[in-house]
């Protein structure tokens, strides 16, 4: 055979050398194939539904969450889109919580309606009774975030989702602040859990990929089928990556909930701040349903500044030096912003009475980060 040819075939590996401690990295679109009949019996065809680090990682994920079965997407947004186009079709209603990822919230107003299906959003704050009024006969899935986003409102889960069931409605949690360690919705009766990733389980800021798991056998079929017909896909660099940050969750997590508890407590005590929202801490909205349903907390919290100017505000933030000011979370570094602009979106905005800010307390010594705390909130003051 001409070289051309030799090079193109030679260095194939049928075997790998040594077991390593994680998967080999299989960068393939192509699949070789055993035999003719295997091309159309069923067998893995294309890279696209992924290869051994995907693989590896989906069995990861269903030992964290509970789960029979578990679908990768390439961010968290995805994980929730896939999701609830999986169990919906036209004419069906879908309630949503008020307080939901504000980019799945425009999903659903710009998308789902498009394609014919009615979405209401609720009160976070409805008990099981209330919510499940609100419901129809066309109703098919509920969306849950618990604690809700920014403004960290909880969730009877367990007492929404038997609710649910006893009406044939599904339940969708998005359980990104327990990252599957700290909460377990499957556990507690929920149909489909969904979390990004690219937080606290990727958790160095620098991979998008979001999951769902389910223990239904013909949800995880769905779930499937919709990655197939929509296409989605998961690099296997990228899997690995996220496998590899699944090995520390546990240790990181724990920091980050400890660390985010002490900077809790010590803005309560300070008088620039109205309230702190951090389901974790007595006296908190939602302690109660934190303390009997959940093993630790996150880093992540809201916190509530007595009135002040949008000026104010962001003086604030331009004064904090080991705050970096950005929108994701999970990462192991500290993060801040203003959430006000995003309430606007909302149904049922709470008022605060004041401000509403956002952190995310990553690795550094609790000391520092209460101290750039306090000289902005000095500017603030001033």
């Amino acid at each position: 055979m001409d070289e051309e040819t030799r090079l193109i075939h030679a260095g194939h590996v049928d075997k790998l050398p040594a077991r390593t401690v994680s998967p080999p990295i299989q960068r393939g679109s192509t699949v070789l194939l055993p035999d003719a009949k295997a091309l159309y019996d069923g067998t893995l065809g294309y890279g696209r539904a992924g290869l051994s680090a995907q693989f590896a990682l989906m069995e990861a994920l269903c030992e964290l969450e509970g789960a029979k079965g578990v679908q990768l997407y390439p961010s968290g947004l995805a994980a929730m889109t896939a999701a609830i186009m999986a169990v919906l079709k036209t004419g069906d209603h879908l309630l949503v919580v008020d307080s939901v990822y504000r980019p799945v919230r425009y999903f659903c107003d710009k998308v789902l309606r498009r394609f014919g299906v009615a979405v209401n959003y609720y009160d976070p704050n409805l008990d099981a009774g209330g919510l499940l009024a609100l419901a129809n006969p066309a109703t098919k899935l509920i969306v849950l975030e618990s604690p809700g986003s920014l403004s960290f409102e909880m969730q009877d889960v367990a007492a929404i989702a038997s609710a649910a069931r006893t009406r044939g409605i599904l339940t969708l949690v998005d359980n990104t602040w327990g990252a599957g360690r700290l909460f377990k919705p499957l556990a507690h009766g929920a149909d489909i859990s969904v979390q990004a990733l690219t937080k606290y389980v990727c958790g160095h800021s620098d991979v998008f990929m979001g999951s769902a798991a389910v223990n239904d056998p013909k949800l995880a079929a769905a779930l499937k089928a919709s990655i197939q017909d929509h296409g989605w896909a998961v690099s296997g660099e990228d899997a690995y990556q996220a496998l590899r940050g699944l090995r520390t969750l546990a240790t990181r997590l724990d920091r980050h909930g400890e660390s985010g508890l002490a900077v809790a407590r010590w803005l309560a005590g300070q008088p620039e701040v109205l309230a702190v929202l951090h389901p974790a801490l007595p006296g908190a909205p939602g302690h109660d349903l934190w303390a009997r349903d959940y093993s630790g907390a996150c880093g992540l919290f809201g916190f509530v500044l007595q009135p002040g100017t949008p000026a104010k505000v962001e003086a604030f933030l331009d004064a904090l030096e080991l705050f970096g000011l950005g929108f994701s979370w999970g990462g192991f570094e500290s993060l801040a912003i203003s959430c006000d602009p995003q309430l606007t979106s909302r149904a049922m905005a709470p008022d605060f009475g004041g401000p509403l800010m956002r952190l995310h307390v990553g690795l550094e010594a609790v000391d520092d980060l209460t101290a750039d705390l306090r000289r902005a909130l000095d500017v603030y003051s001033s």
